[in-house]
């Protein structure tokens, strides 16, 4: 049947800011005229300069992946770095302690139902909403097999080697240190449910009344209707007892639920699912007998939400050897992959600050000189030149790569594991993260300006990085760049451990755990030098 789409306000408002981004681009790449010029201003010139920097990239061992905001599941298969799969493992929450069910219940149905991230782009002529599934990565046609366990595995609230001090950590590799794994064995305590081709599905789902009429409509997501026979012995028949009381005996009954993706042939699909959601649930449908004489038994649910202790779990089947790349002179290639796969250092006027020795300037020392005047403490006095713009220029290498590209990166202080300046004074929509932070953390440029074109660079912001360096007498740290599944994720968020056995503590972005993408990028020797990363800077200085 052909349907007839009708417009929602909210693709009126991405037009209207798309729109407002292009201008804003515009407005930057203009600089040089449209601000201070030499046409335009009698008593400046302006110029720019390109600065080396010194970039490498670090392979990731496991990574933190419990209290996540956002879980994966399924199998992506990148043509360049391999395959990735992702399972996940949830503690299950009953909200209504002491729950009674009623006399003589008749279990119904048991739904499980996590929606996906979807947003609404119109409605067909029967009036049913029509739904853009978003974070999906791979051939949403490819299956995979999906197989539900009820876990043996306990998901601890704090660490027991820290006295109870500290959360407990757990990590992509099935384990809660260096030294304790957790075996597939008591994960996979008892099967619920297996799906043998399960399909990651755009559609609306709709559920029709008896007589025919739509009951309920929505947005597209895991929908599965498990076995009654389960759940009535798991839950309707503790009625009354201890495991039902309060939390922690709950927990320690219900231990968790473990939702395992393999490959089919090689092949899959993966999502991001919006588990923190309100409706992510198992919900019981059920009928029992009435409080009052001769009425119609009534119907009844109960519910079981996934709590926020959740865990992701990540198999790599690499084609490559990720490996940690030359911190001195830097590397050819920068190789970034999402969840736990690679990140990257970069050095700015090589990683150096101000030092003791008052005869030579460092680089770093040098570059400050030549923008701004200080005293005898190091301490800003007045700007020799004026910082207009400032950009990190990243290429990507078109040759090597191949499949799908993350539109966005994530910039940030690598030495104190947050966002730079940049990051908060930029603007920021939470409806739709794509467009979040578009100016410091550029989006990816691509061919024809084409969705699915071929990357061609990305250009970070850091214009009030550069100013805190020179005017704020700000330290040089070490910055980091990561592949990103959502920016926003990063201004409210702590970063995620990697495992060492060392003890030392390594941090990593939330948003590039989320991601299983992957890019390369020209480094700084890269053999091409018109591909090499940069700085540059556009700034304005008094001609007299």
């Amino acid at each position: 049947m052909k349907k007839t789409r009708i417009a929602l306000k909210n693709i009126a408002l991405l037009a209207l800011i798309l729109s407002a981004f292009i201008a804003c681009d515009k407005d930057f790449a203009t600089i040089d005229s449209d601000i201070i010029n030499n046409d335009t201003a009698t008593n400046f010139d302006t110029s720019s300069e390109q600065y080396d920097i010194i970039t490498y990239s670090h392979a990731l061992g496991p990574i933190q992946t419990n209290g996540l905001p956002i879980n994966i599941l399924g199998v992506y298969n990148d043509p360049f770095y391999g395959a990735t799969t992702a399972s996940f493992l949830s503690q299950l929450n009953s909200p209504i302690l002491n729950p009674s069910f009623g006399e003589n219940v008749v279990l119904d149905s048991v739904v499980l139902y996590i929606p996906y991230f979807s947003r609404a782009v119109g409605v067909d002529d029967d009036g049913v909403a029509e739904f853009e599934v978003d974070s999906t990565y791979g051939n949403t046609s490819n299956a995979f097999r999906l197989s539900i366990y009820e876990s043996n595995f306990f998901l601890r609230d704090f660490d027991p080697n820290s006295e109870f001090d500290a959360p407990q950590v757990y990590f992509s590799n099935k384990s809660a240190s260096a030294t304790e794994p957790i075996s597939d064995a008591i994960l996979e305590g008892t099967l619920i449910h297996q799906e043998d081709n399960f399909v990651i599905s755009d559609e609306t789902i709709i559920l029709t009344g008896d007589d025919g009429n739509t009951a309920l409509n929505s947005s597209p997501g895991i929908r599965i209707v498990l076995d009654n026979a389960y759940w009535q012995q798991k839950i309707i028949d503790q009625e009354g007892q201890d495991v039902l009381s309060n939390t922690n005996n709950f927990n320690d009954f219900f231990r968790g639920i473990y939702f395992k993706a393999e490959a089919l042939n090689g092949t899959g699909a993966m999502v991001a699912m919006d588990i923190a959601q309100a409706n992510s649930s198992i919900t019981l449908h059920y009928t029992r007998d009435p409080f009052t004489d001769g009425a119609e038994r009534e119907q009844s649910t109960f519910e079981l939400r996934f709590g926020a202790n959740r865990v992701n779990f990540f198999e790599n089947n690499f084609n490559v050897a990720l490996q940690d790349g030359d911190d001195v002179n830097g590397d050819a290639r920068l190789f970034l992959k999402g969840g736990e796969g690679s990140i990257a250092n970069i050095k700015l006027f090589n990683g150096e600050n101000a030092d003791d020795d008052d005869d030579n300037m460092n680089t770093f020392e040098a570059w400050r000189d030549a923008f701004v005047e200080i005293d005898e403490n190091g301490k800003f006095v007045r700007s020799k030149r004026l910082v207009n713009e400032a950009n990190l220029v990243f290429y990507v290498d078109q040759n090597l790569l191949q499949g799908e590209e993350p539109d966005r990166l994530y910039l940030y202080d690598m030495d104190n594991n947050r966002p730079l300046a940049d990051y908060f004074l930029d603007f920021q929509t939470s409806t739709l993260p794509l467009l979040s932070v578009p100016n410091h953390l550029g989006i990816l440029q691509r061919e024809g300006e084409e969705p699915d074109g071929q990357g061609i660079r990305y250009k970070m912001r850091i214009t009030s990085h550069i100013n805190n360096l020179l005017i704020n007498d700000s330290t040089n740290v070490r910055m980091g760049i990561a592949v990103s599944g959502n920016v926003n994720l990063e201004g409210n968020n702590n970063q995620g451990f990697e495992q060492t056995t060392d003890n030392s503590e390594r941090f990593l972005p939330l948003s590039s755990i989320i991601s299983p993408r992957g890019t390369i990028l020209h480094g700084n020797n890269s053999e091409d030098i018109t591909k090499r990363v940069f700085l540059e800077i556009f700034y304005s200085e008094p001609n007299n």
